[in-house]
């Protein structure tokens, strides 16, 4: 290995703090399933048990990345993940009640690190009571204190959209919401659909809504809800290049004649989803448009009577009969992706 790639004496020190309690993690997480019929309990027992895997030095930098993100137990994702894998195994032979109610009292937890845990224990909810979970879903989107939350509960979400496309109107409130978390799960949820889906399915999902979502929250004036905006448009030129690349050059033309900064920020972080010609025209027709502090929001979805009329036409086009077999050709090949 050369001293160009190698490792980083602190990435060094991280790797031996992992190897060294993966084990106890592992034991720990055994521990915890065996409490999944009793989830208060279990909830009680993480708060006591996973603090021994604590690295001081990871919490304070957490707290430090994570604005908001309340308490920290500072438990590396690999040691996290080693101490959830046995209780998510445990929940599938639970039924439904239990794991609504752990995923909810996950949810609610002042710890970054538990909450982190609900959407993994909620994904079996999805397959038992998808109702149920979507209640807890909405709870959680609510409850968002930072942006580890939401992405994390967006790949969730994306799961749940591609099942049942019906519940894009849940994405319908979300927009519209006051909450910048909960506008910002919109966007995490779009960019993190395509990775859900094989390579070869994802033109299909070009009969989903998706990009009226981002249209109509374009203008924003949260940095959180822009960032998942440029990343949800990086994602979905792999899902629809053109129509997206139309949506990007209407943006232009309205950021350019209103000198809208938010718009600005937006369309320039994702250029690099574009070609090298049109990145830089698009970048030399944004010269000199920055967001302003105190600007307010331009979008769409701030008005009165949000664009449900846009989001209804996107869904109307999805239930034509050529969308219908695109979407049932991706949904069949995400099946067959799934694990047994």
């Amino acid at each position: 290995m050369s001293a160009a790639t190698a490792p980083s004496p602190a990435t060094e020190r991280a790797r031996a703090f992992v190897t060294e309690r993966l084990g106890e993690a592992r034991a720990i997480g055994e521990r915890l399933a065996a409490l999944v019929d009793r989830p208060d309990d279990l909830v009680a027992r993480a708060r006591v048990e996973l603090p021994r895997l604590e690295d001081p030095g990871y919490a304070a930098e957490l707290a430090r990345v994570i604005p908001g993100a309340g308490a920290v137990l500072g438990v590396r994702n690999t040691l996290m993940n080693a101490a959830g894998r046995p209780v998510v195994r445990a929940l599938r032979r639970a039924p439904a009640e239990p794991v609504v109610t752990l995923a909810t009292a996950l949810a609610r937890a002042p710890e970054l690190e538990l909450r982190a845990l609900a959407p993994a224990v909620l994904r079996r909810a999805l397959d038992v009571d998808p109702d149920a979970a979507w209640s807890v879903i909405r709870e959680m989107a609510r409850l968002a204190r930072c942006w580890v939350d939401v992405d994390g509960l967006a790949g969730l979400v994306a799961v749940a959209l591609l099942r049942d496309r019906s519940r894009w109107l849940e994405l319908e409130r979300l927009a519209v919401s006051a909450s910048e978390w909960e506008r910002r799960l919109v966007g995490s949820t779009i960019a993190t659909i395509p990775h859900r889906v094989p390579a070869a399915g994802r033109p299909g999902l070009a009969a989903a809504p998706a990009l009226a979502f981002v249209e109509g929250l374009m203008g924003d004036a949260s940095p959180n809800v822009q960032k998942s905006l440029s990343w949800a448009l990086r994602a979905w030129t792999a899902v629809d290049p053109d129509g997206t690349g139309r949506l990007l050059a209407a943006e232009t033309a309205v950021a350019e004649a209103t000198g809208d900064g938010h718009r600005a920020w937006v369309i320039r972080d994702a250029l690099p989803a574009l070609d090298a010609a049109t990145a830089t025209a698009t970048r030399a027709r944004l010269a000199g448009i920055r967001r302003r502090p105190g600007a307010p929001s331009t979008s769409r979805h701030t008005q009165p009577a949000a664009p449900l009329r846009e989001l209804q036409q996107g869904l109307l086009r999805a239930r034509t009969a050529a969308g219908t077999e695109r979407w049932g050709t991706t949904m069949a090949m995400i099946e067959r992706s799934r694990p047994a």
